[in-house]
């Protein structure tokens, strides 16, 4: 004759399970579990304080806790006027892309490495992802979309068109902003040269031979400058 299982004891009230952990439970067990519990209580305790306190703006317009103030600054980019507010850490590069919309200068290594986001800074070529917006405040800036004329191209453009001097393309804009800005320094000499001052420009699809024809044929028209 088989004997009726006993039955199971009831389950402890949850104040019980607590205390018998705390009291008779392993000391590396208890240890973890008052830490869990802890921070888990400061968490809930503080965490709609410090939400509301980090999005309480101060006197003079900042955030605290090293929320950053944002500063006015005016730009010509390719012929036009623009005031804005910025956040002081935006790249020229970023404010280029995310603010304004002018896609064509590209954000390859963001490193400046690679010279995909170069741009003619009051005629001077720079890696716009390397400096600030706010650090040129007053100055006049060229991205490709400025060098054109309406449907008329920058004879470098069509120099690179004509020669075939790009093959994905995404390099393109900073090699032909890169480009103009060669002539009108005036190292567009020999093909030597061409390839020294335009080193800073990389392209991953090997067009060089293209490129340099193409700043060669656009010094031809030019007069050796932009």
């Amino acid at each position: 004759m088989s004997e009726e299982p006993e039955s199971l004891p009831p389950p402890l009230p949850r104040g019980v399970l607590l205390d018998g952990l705390l009291l008779r439970g392993d000391p590396e067990t208890r240890r973890q579990f008052l830490k869990k519990v802890a921070g888990t209580g400061v968490a809930v305790t503080l965490g709609p304080h410090l939400i509301a306190l980090a999005s309480t703006p101060t006197a003079d317009g900042a955030t605290p806790h090293g929320a950053t103030k944002m500063v006015d600054v005016q730009l010509k980019i390719n012929g036009r006027d623009y005031r804005l507010r910025l956040d002081p850490r935006t790249s020229l590069l970023d404010l280029l892309r995310e603010h304004l919309q002018l896609t064509g200068s590209k954000k390859g290594c963001d490193h400046g490495q690679c010279g995909a986001c170069t741009v003619l800074l009051n005629g001077r070529r720079v890696n716009s992802c390397l400096t600030l917006a706010v650090m040129h405040d007053g100055e006049e800036i060229t991205t490709i979309e400025g060098l054109a004329q309406g449907d008329q191209l920058h004879p470098m453009q069509a120099a690179f068109i004509e020669h075939d001097g790009f093959q994905c393309g995404y390099c393109t804009p900073g090699q032909i902003c890169s480009a103009v800005a060669c002539l009108q320094e005036g190292h567009a000499k020999d093909d030597a040269q061409i390839r020294e001052w335009m080193s800073g420009n990389l392209c991953r699809c090997g067009a060089y031979p293209n490129i340099v024809d193409a700043i060669k044929q656009a010094r031809d028209k030019m007069g050796g400058t932009a």
